[in-house]
């Protein structure tokens, strides 16, 4: 084939990848080319939602990603298709009708169907037939002769050198030659799949019924394939590897061994009897367990793609939680025999002392922790008292709380934070270099003083998957749930911001376009030469080039720098259509963040105005948002955690008790929601609203602020029944 051939082979392809890709989401056609030209040319989704917006028709994250995913799934399909071709023509069994199918084909599992009979195998029944010399009687068999004599025939095949010593050993291979080949074939295959997912019910019975476990309510449980909740198949498949539970597909074999008769016989005929054993045999020897298998592995990975949905969402939600600024932090990392870990952060997040008291058993030295923290109360001006969720808190709690009583003068206040994911930062080797004078544990109370100061820089540092706010995140393929999560921090940074003159290394490699070599470089030459003054100084760092700094430049802020655009989101690109804006209304850049400004902007008609500055509209609407709150963080306009100044035991709880709660979880089957006891409460799904609700997320979101009432309480499990339905 030609270059310009292969290039036009190329181009088909690809046009055909993106009108697939419209259909399917709903997108323009012209929308999914531009997209994909943008991602060819190394611009990043962050960046073509943010400053892209005319050329993609005002397309979102969410869009944009679904459009890559796709892309990718879809670019992997054409590749399996090319290889898939080329090894059938390698055996010289391909055909234009053969060709045609793969090309036509829209899945990869189609692909893998039409390319099973071709499929180098190892040593099967079937192919050691084939090697006796047994395939002629297969195709004879299969010709369904009306008259003959059938162990007469299959005499003339015997051959005691290669094994066939008797007629009705011929037949058996020859039969188990067809069987192979009814199993083999991808019409049959489609059929059988599609009748297991309609009609087929997944069973689950425990190995041993009197064992106590989580998962007894799989001990002697059924329900239709096809109307398996995501965490039900995700619960099964942990209690099976585990070896807990035995999980199967039941369906009515009888009606696809039907089937198989019906595409198989054509009438009467002396090997009816014989092929009709054989179609048995194909499907449940062969069709049964491999279809099994699929639907399984189906199943689970549309189980993992929800659970990995549910996660990330959780997750942007928790990363963008509004920080608490301006307040000095006592962090407490709870726990028994090696004491609680204490550390003090100013009202920036630097560290300013760790110290270790033993307020909890076995040790139980209230007087001495006492002194300690009335210590460092005074001396710091603390303000707030943060306490991890770990062991221990619960007692920790409740010595906070007494001191809170004794020191009224103070107004102090406290929180229990998830500390999920501060052990995994604390031996990091990030942490080592941040605080290398500290042990493990004095970094895990830093980590949880500093994630309620600034969720988002403190959480970035920790692997994604380690912060608590998914369901079965180690039951799901890790390389999937690590892509996944990893982009939703990068889009949480990048809608935010990022002071480049603060911002950790770990904050810095999330930034549109840069790297963790490039982070280190930006803080690196921070160090050596001061501040950053102005966002073109950045392309003096080592290795960050034009392209990059085009990704990564509106998403660094300089909070005082020369120009005061530096601390907006408006592109440097777009500096020269903010002069001609401000000559146009006579304004000058030291009246950004002004009411004068402010006053100007609010009436401006931006269709109007676009034309003559020749700037699309979305991006000036853009621009006059970022001049009317320069330096905005969206965070701030979300509520604030719920403080507490009392402890509250589960015993205290009551049927009907109304409290204000903040949801720390969500999942498939309900909302986990602080209400300031150890354990979080559960809103069920059938209590998150008084309406149909078909995903609690269509309600509730990690730190979401919630009334809620109570329903009852387990004390012997610590479990809280709560709902948001008004009593």
């Amino acid at each position: 084939m030609s270059v310009g051939n292969e290039t036009a082979v190329l181009a088909n392809k690809q046009e055909r990848m993106i009108k697939q890709i419209a259909g399917e989401l709903g997108i323009g056609l012209g929308q999914v080319r531009t997209v994909a030209t943008l991602l060819d040319d190394g611009n990043t989704i962050p960046f073509i939602a943010r400053y892209r917006k005319e050329m993609t028709g005002e397309l979102d994250e969410v869009q944009l990603r679904a459009i890559d995913d796709r892309r990718t799934y879809l670019k992997g399909l054409e590749d399996r298709k090319g290889e898939v071709i080329r090894l059938i023509e390698e055996q010289g069994k391909l055909t234009p009708e053969l060709q045609a199918a793969i090309e036509k084909s829209t899945k990869l599992q189609e692909v893998e169907d039409l390319y099973r009979p071709y499929r180098q195998k190892r040593k099967t029944r079937a192919s050691v037939a084939k090697e006796r010399g047994l395939e002629p009687l297969a195709i004879w068999l299969l010709s369904q002769p009306r008259q003959g004599d059938l162990l007469g025939e299959a005499a003339r095949y015997l051959n005691s050198d290669k094994g066939v010593n008797t007629p009705e050993e011929a037949i058996q291979g020859a039969s188990d030659i067809v069987a192979e080949g009814l199993a083999d074939d991808a019409d049959i295959r489609r059929w059988v799949r599609k009748f297991t997912w309609d009609q087929g019910v997944l069973q689950s019975k425990a190995k041993d019924a009197e064992a106590e476990s989580v998962y007894e309510m799989y001990y002697k449980y059924s329900e239709p394939v096809k109307r398996l909740p995501p965490h039900r198949v995700l619960a099964m498949n942990r209690g099976e590897r585990e070896e807990v539970l035995g999980v199967s597909i039941d369906i009515p074999t009888d009606r696809i061994v039907e089937e198989l008769n019906r595409r198989t016989l054509k009438g009467p005929s002396i090997t009816r009897d014989t092929l009709a054993a054989t179609a048995e045999d194909a499907y449940k020897r062969l069709i049964a367990p491999s279809i099994e298998r699929e639907l399984r592995g189906e199943l689970t990975e549309r189980a993992e793609e929800h659970a990995i949905s549910i996660f990330s969402e959780n997750l942007r939600n928790l990363l963008l939680q509004p920080p608490v600024k301006g307040r000095v932090v006592l962090g407490v990392d709870p726990a028994y025999r090696t004491g609680c870990k204490l550390a003090v952060v100013d009202d920036t997040g630097k560290l300013m002392e760790v110290a270790v008291t033993y307020p909890t058993p076995p040790h139980n030295k209230i007087a001495e922790a006492e002194v300690i923290f009335r210590r460092m109360i005074n001396q710091y001006g603390i303000q707030l008292i943060v306490i991890g969720n770990g062991t221990g808190s619960r007692e920790s709690e409740q010595f906070v709380v007494n001191i809170i009583r004794d020191m009224p003068e103070h107004k102090l206040q406290y929180l229990i934070v998830n500390e999920a994911g501060a052990s995994v930062y604390s031996a990091s080797k990030l942490a080592a270099e941040e605080f290398p004078d500290l042990d493990v544990s004095e970094r895990s109370a830093v980590s949880i003083a500093r994630r309620l100061q600034d969720p988002l820089a403190e959480l970035v540092k920790i692997e994604p998957k380690a912060i608590g706010v998914g369901q079965y995140q180690h039951d799901v393929t890790q390389k999937k749930l690590d892509e996944s999560l990893t982009g939703v921090v990068e889009s949480a940074v990048n809608h935010v911001g990022v002071d480049v003159n603060t911002a950790s290394p770990s904050l810095l490699s999330y930034v549109s376009g840069i790297n963790a070599t490039m982070a280190r470089n930006i803080v690196k030459l921070r160090e050596e030469k001061g501040k950053f003054v102005e966002r073109s100084q950045i392309q003096k760092v080592p290795r960050l080039g034009a392209k990059t700094y085009e990704q990564c430049a509106g998403f660094l802020r300089i909070s005082d720098g020369k120009n005061p655009l530096d601390r907006t989101p408006i592109h440097p690109e777009s500096y020269d259509v903010v002069g001609k804006l401000f000559k146009d209304l006579g304004l000058k850049l030291t009246d950004i963040g002004t009411e004068t400004l402010k006053d100007k902007l609010k009436d401006i008609e931006l269709e109007e105005i676009s034309v003559r500055l020749g700037v699309g509209v979305p991006t000036l609407r853009d621009i006059v948002d970022s001049l009317q709150r320069p330096g905005r963080d969206p965070r701030d306009e979300l509520p604030p955690p719920i403080f507490h100044t009392d402890v509250l035991d589960i015993e205290d709880l009551k049927p009907g008790m109304e409290l204000k709660g903040t949801v720390r979880n969500v999942v498939d089957f309900g909302a986990f929601v602080d209400i300031g006891i150890k354990n979080d409460g559960l809103v069920h799904i059938s209590q998150i609203s008084n309406k149909f609700v078909k995903h609690p997320t269509e309600v509730v979101a990690v730190g979401d602020t919630v009334t809620v009432w109570v329903l009852g309480s387990d004390l012997k499990k610590g479990r809280v029944s709560l709902t948001m339905r008004q009593p």
